[in-house]
């Protein structure tokens, strides 16, 4: 292996791949602009989404009621809701979401209710649909609070303080720190698109140096020269990691520069709170995980190399290394999971114990010896996805497939 080689082959890749226009995009230009779409505009679209449907009059229906007279109307009379005309296909309405939700009055509720015996009221929605969620949310507030109305009134009618009906609160308080809020909240979002990034920032260089070499019919030049195969797989492989290591840098620039506009913006706007309370990100685990991501780099960089050295073409390549990033998805998916925490058997787990050490790094949470071992299992993974990438480059048989 001579290093002076390997640099001057990596030197002639770079060069050629700073050229290419689709490398430049892979590399920085997407990273750049994706990183912030995702983590921003798809939670403004989110949050505008949830704020409109939570100032939306929702459609209900009463079931029943008819000798309620007095609840039906303070339903009509709060100004929250749209009361229907009952149907006896009801709970169809709320499946196609014609209605939002419906709630049973059960007959002689309101006498009862006067007497302190009421029976149960029930509410129906469509679980998991947003709208109707609210809407349900807002029927059962106003039954609670017609039930401590209710209640207020008997006790006053007996003499008795309306305390007694609620003697004590209950209230929470947040210990954690705010890093390590802000770390649960993003911790896991974060290490998910850096790590598809390392993937999607080696795709195009790979291609483009292995089977795009075989297509161009450059290859063969390529081996005449004087440098050893190792040294040309070695310069490659540096080129392609290179584009993945780019990638996590320029879309980690473009999220901090986001971020710093965001919140000047609000600050200059009054829309952003100051102060110690607001979540915020443990910027030692940033750094921790930058470092624990190289060598996922490494690992996914050899990775789509080999795939790339055995396809005839570019198209051929494609096919292999598209299924690729649903292999990535599942196991980054894990540190999204709520309740999952990192643990011996996953801490061996390729590609998910990077996203569970790193979702806690960023909390301000270090388990030296988890990193310790997610950092040298995740090195030799990468060793060995290397040397397979080596091996494959000194077979005829691959090179010079058709």
């Amino acid at each position: 292996m001579n290093p002076r080689m390997i640099g001057v082959v990596y030197r002639k890749e770079l060069l050629h791949s700073l050229r290419d226009r689709r490398t430049i995009i892979s590399m920085i230009v997407l990273p750049m602009v994706l990183m912030p779409l995702l983590m921003f505009a798809i939670g403004k679209t989110a949050s505008t989404i949830v704020s409109k449907a939570r100032t939306e009059v929702p459609r209900i229906m009463v079931i029943g009621g008819a000798d309620s007279p007095g609840v039906r109307a303070e339903l009509e009379k709060s100004g929250k809701f749209r009361v229907e005309k009952a149907a006896d296909d009801w709970k169809r309405l709320i499946s196609e979401k014609n209605v939002r939700a419906a709630v049973d009055i059960p007959d002689g509720f309101e006498k009862a209710l006067a007497s302190g015996s009421a029976p149960t009221v029930t509410i129906y929605d469509y679980q998991g649909e947003l709208r109707s969620g609210i809407a349900a949310e807002q029927l059962s507030s106003f039954f609670i609070g017609l039930r401590d109305r209710a209640t207020a009134t008997l006790l006053t009618a007996h003499g008795l303080p309306t305390k007694i009906a609620r003697p004590f609160d209950v209230a929470r308080k947040n210990v954690a720190a705010p890093e390590k809020v802000g770390g649960n909240l993003l911790g896991g979002l974060v290490p998910y698109f850096i790590v598809i990034l390392c993937l999607v920032g080696a795709t195009h260089p790979a291609m483009d140096l292995a089977a795009g070499e075989k297509e161009r019919g450059t290859m063969e030049t390529l081996l005449c020269s004087p440098a050893a195969r190792t040294d040309i797989v070695l310069g490659k492989f540096l080129m392609v990691l290179t584009g993945s290591l780019a990638a996590v840098f320029f879309s980690l620039l473009s999220l901090a520069g986001t971020v710093i506009a965001v919140g000047f913006a609000a600050q200059a706007t009054g829309g952003l709170p100051s102060g110690p309370g607001l979540p915020t990100i443990d910027p030692l685990g940033i750094l921790g995980v930058l470092a624990m991501i190289v060598p996922v780099s490494v690992l996914f960089s050899a990775i789509v190399f080999s795939l790339s050295l055995f396809a005839k073409n570019q198209k051929e390549a494609q096919s292999y290394v598209g299924p690729l990033i649903i292999v990535v998805i599942a196991p980054c998916a894990i540190a999204v999971l709520p309740g999952i925490d990192l643990s011996l058997g996953l801490s061996l787990v390729p590609i998910a114990n990077v996203s569970l050490v790193c979702k806690e790094m960023l909390s301000g949470v270090w388990h030296w010896g988890y990193i310790a071992l997610i950092f040298g299992s995740t090195a030799v993974y990468a060793s060995v996805a290397l040397a397979a990438a080596v091996a494959m480059f000194n077979r005829e048989s691959v090179l010079f497939r058709s």
